[in-house]
């Protein structure tokens, strides 16, 4: 009989340290001051960030989605790690949280340490705009698991807020404006309607150039989610902002509702911002109703402030020193709670 190894039946621990010991590299790269432990370890440790009075800690999980099913066809995995750190220091801000440490989980078939480092890099990248620590995780490798060549990812965020200062949209009253800053195209939300659209229906492949974003489908289509922790960070110091809203899966219609108190209703005013071109594609092309387009996707617009109208106009000022594209989207009206589009 021959003796089996755990290499034999798919399982190569030469190769997961390997995988580890340039993560590790790369992780320490994002380490903050607070950070007490190793890459490595069981476990590891972190102070609370100092200058608070009363810390709260803020914790959202996500992954990618069907993004990644992109990545497979284009075999490029360098960015999707910032989608995954995006989507979930995203959700922090919008309650006014600094994002103070990240932990990645990912699980292939195979690990192909190259690969692996690869994604872990865009991992690194995204933490290194969020200003948070990749403090650690797990890379599983499972065969007869996932198809060859495919894996998926799951990242686990933690942000720290002053208590008084949470923003939890409980503050918002009518006749407060919206104000919406730019997303880059898709971010990683409705991807199973857009393959469909640009793969079946149009029959492209990533290779292919997509004349009206002017770029190949693989450059659109990966684009990475934009993390807007350094903005909206220096934008609290100076002003109010009574709610806010990460415009992920369920667009505009299902996110900005999540914000609003009882008796409040949000008012957008459709044509107040640019959608980018590969948005109009997709519903032309796969004949996508406005409500379902707006429900699915976030159309332009990656994430909505509520503020006061008087603070508006300096908001957007503000915004736009600091580099944003912003734009005044509508406003919050009495009515039953939701969400209508003028």
């Amino acid at each position: 009989m021959d003796r089996l190894t755990y290499k034999a039946s798919g399982v190569d621990i030469a190769a997961g340290n390997e995988a580890v010991r340039r993560i590790a590299r790369l992780a320490r790269s994002t380490f903050r001051p607070e950070v007490l432990g190793e890459i490595g370890s069981f476990a590891n440790f972190v102070r609370v960030p100092e200058g608070y009075r009363d810390p709260v800690l803020v914790a959202s999980t996500d992954g990618v989605g069907t993004k990644l099913k992109v990545a497979f066809l284009a075999d490029r995995h360098d960015s999707v790690g910032i989608d995954l750190v995006a989507m979930g220091v995203n959700d922090l801000l919008v309650h006014g949280a600094e994002p103070f440490f990240f932990l990645d989980y990912l699980a292939t078939g195979q690990v192909v340490p190259e690969k692996i480092e690869a994604i872990i890099t865009g991992i690194v990248e995204g933490c290194h705009q969020a200003g948070c620590a990749l403090i650690g995780g797990e890379t599983a490798e499972m065969p007869d698991f996932y198809a060859p060549g495919e894996y998926d990812l799951a990242g686990f965020a933690v942000g720290v807020v002053e208590r008084s200062r949470v923003i939890d949209g409980s503050a918002i009253t009518p006749e407060d404006h919206l104000v919406g800053l730019v997303s880059s195209g898709l971010h990683a939300n409705g991807y199973s309607l857009a393959r469909k659209v640009v793969f079946e229906r149009l029959g492209l492949k990533v290779t292919d150039h997509l004349e009206a974003c002017g770029r190949s489908v693989a450059e659109e289509m990966l684009a990475p989610t934009r993390i807007y922790a350094k903005p909206i960070l220096a934008l609290l110091k100076e002003h109010r902002v009574k709610g806010m809203a990460h415009i992920t899966g369920g667009g505009i219609s299902e996110n900005l509702p999540r914000v609003l108190p009882k008796g409040c209703r949000a008012r957008v005013r459709l044509g107040s911002w640019p959608v980018p071109p590969i948005f109009r594609l997709i519903q032309k092309e796969g004949g996508v109703e406005d409500a379902e387009m707006l429900r699915t996707f976030n159309m332009g617009i990656g994430m909505i402030l509520v503020v006061e109208a008087a603070d508006a106009r300096a908001i957007r000022e503000r915004l736009a020193a600091l580099g944003e594209s912003v734009w005044e989207i509508g406003n919050v009206i009495p009515g039953a709670h939701g969400i209508e589009y003028a």
